[in-house]
């Protein structure tokens, strides 16, 4: 029973704290901020579940809900995990709390903050979640809307214009996945005679050829999936948005926006492109791979320049994301796996940056990296925090970046070794930029006066960085842990799509 229900109680317990804190009267910050950081926490709780018992032998789903939600039109509620969405669940329900901590500075509407971070969190989850199409598109929608107003209330002096342009950019991705799903619904039904939203029904029509796309049909409705995973991720060119609404989102929603939400894109690519649109896939994967390696240049060369450090950061996600966007698009297992690797340890590493940005902000309230300088002589425990991650976005052997960034460019090599080496310019350009921000901010003498006023980091800060801190070590020496519980949904994922594909070339439709 507890199997069954386990998805349901990690998605929507902090639905529950949102409602809970919705009926709070009072408004006592402190209360506020327990019962918010206690809802999340108990989340992640339940949610270690899932890891407990998961079996990493089977490809299948687990845990599996599929129980009638609107029949008449074949919408089911239909939840379930497995390796490839299993530790991206397990990410949101950890960075959820730890963004909660770096909220302290929320001060001017909190009850509605942190109902709009809760109402986030089960979005975000359920998206990882869904297996049905019209259940995922429903939870895409959900978790663009609080994102929308913590920019917008609590963002910076252009947060209006960012929110607005993060909402315009999600939304019409949206819009273009509605249409593919509808698409998929109708040509299912027109083909088997049942019209459904199962995700599992349907690619299970396109695999034994009950359901026959024609080539133009198929690259018009992968086109549709694509673009809108391609605009979360953001992937070169697609990607203008992401700097201004990381710049202007309060810390918090900057760990969750480039922790999880960005993540949302890539998952969108692994779980529906590649499975559903195979031929298609194949077809169009020069064409991706390459603007992932540009992606990958252009952010590193873009944040080399940045004078603003959580803009910095936000260029090198665009960096980070070409990498697994890259290794998707190998079609080999090491690439696959690193892609997925890749997405845990940005959300990690990445997070653990804007949470530390966020400390130094909240004390000085710039993040000009100019205004900057020496702070390891104030700040000692700050800067080698600051150090290891810094290390760990850039991908120093022993810690969670090597890995994920090293299987990539392997199965990268083993179909395009020239991909491969222009790729590998990202990990150099990233050491430039990460170590280079690093000695201006935190080394040298002390030359702003404000600066030597500074104090180290207190309880609470700690207590939001060190689960991230012991992760990226972690993740960097036993990243077996990790891998392993992928390695049969991987596999089986890449055996359909190598499947499908020879027999699409073998005979053409």
């Amino acid at each position: 029973m507890m199997n069954n229900l386990i998805l349901t109680i990690v998605t929507f317990t902090p639905a529950l704290g949102a409602l809970l804190l919705l009926f709070q009267n009072r408004v006592n910050i402190r209360v506020l901020r327990t019962i918010a950081v206690t809802t999340s926490l108990l989340s992640f709780v339940f949610s270690l579940h899932l890891i407990a018992q998961f079996d990493s032998g089977s490809p299948d789903f687990q845990y599996v809900i599929n129980a009638p939600w609107i029949p008449s039109f074949g919408i089911s509620y239909h939840m379930g995990v497995d390796g490839i969405s299993l530790f991206l669940v397990l990410l949101t329900t950890l960075l959820t709390p730890l963004a909660m901590l770096a909220s302290w500075s929320i001060t001017e509407r909190t009850k509605e903050y942190f109902i709009f971070m809760l109402l986030l969190e089960t979005g975000m989850i359920g998206v990882f979640c869904s297996l049905d199409l019209f259940l995922f598109y429903v939870f895409w929608e959900v978790m663009l809307i609080p994102m929308y107003f913590l920019i917008g209330i609590w963002g910076g002096d252009r947060r209006i214009y960012s929110a607005m342009k993060f909402v315009l950019y999600t939304m019409i991705g949206g819009v273009l996945m509605l249409v593919g799903i509808l698409s998929l619904y109708f040509l299912h039904g027109n083909a088997t005679g049942t019209y459904t939203f199962s995700y599992t029904a349907i690619l299970n029509a396109l695999a034994t050829g009950q359901l026959i796309l024609t080539p133009t049909v198929e690259r018009l409705i992968f086109l549709a999936f694509f673009i809108a995973f391609a605009i979360k991720v953001p992937l070169f060119p697609f990607h203008t948005w992401l700097p201004d609404a990381h710049v202007e989102a309060p810390t918090a929603g900057s760990v969750l926006l480039a922790g999880v939400m960005l993540k949302m894109g890539t998952y969108g690519l692994v779980r529906f492109s590649l499975p559903y649109f195979p031929q298609m896939s194949h077809l169009f994967a020069p064409a991706i791979s390459m603007l992932a390696i540009v992606g990958i240049i252009y952010g590193a060369f873009v944040a080399m320049v940045q004078p603003d450090m959580k803009k910095l950061v936000a260029y090198s996600s665009v960096s980070h994301l070409g990498f697994i966007v890259l290794g998707i698009f190998s079609f080999t297992t090491q690439g696959m796996e690193g892609a997925v690797y890749q997405m845990l340890n940005h959300g990690v590493s990445t997070g653990a940056l804007f949470l530390l940005v966020g400390i130094i902000y909240e004390r000085r309230h710039t993040r000009s990296i100019a205004e900057f300088g020496g702070l390891a002589h104030r700040m000692p425990l700050f800067a080698g925090v600051f150090l290891i991650v810094s290390l760990s976005s850039i991908g120093l052997p022993g810690l969670n970046g090597f890995v994920g960034e090293f299987l990539i460019l392997l199965g990268t090599f083993g179909v395009s070794p020239a991909h491969a080496a222009l790729a590998a310019t990202g990990v150099i350009l990233s050491a430039v930029y990460m170590l280079w921000m690093y000695q201006r901010v935190i080394w040298g003498e002390i030359t702003n006066a404000k600066n030597a006023l500074l104090g180290d980091m207190n309880l609470r800060e700690k207590l939001m960085i060190v689960p991230l801190l012991i992760l990226i070590v972690w993740m960097g020496m036993y990243s077996g842990h990790f891998l392993r519980p992928m390695d049969a949904a991987v596999s089986r994922l890449l055996h359909q799509t190598d499947k499908q594909n020879l027999e699409f070339a073998l005979n053409p439709k």
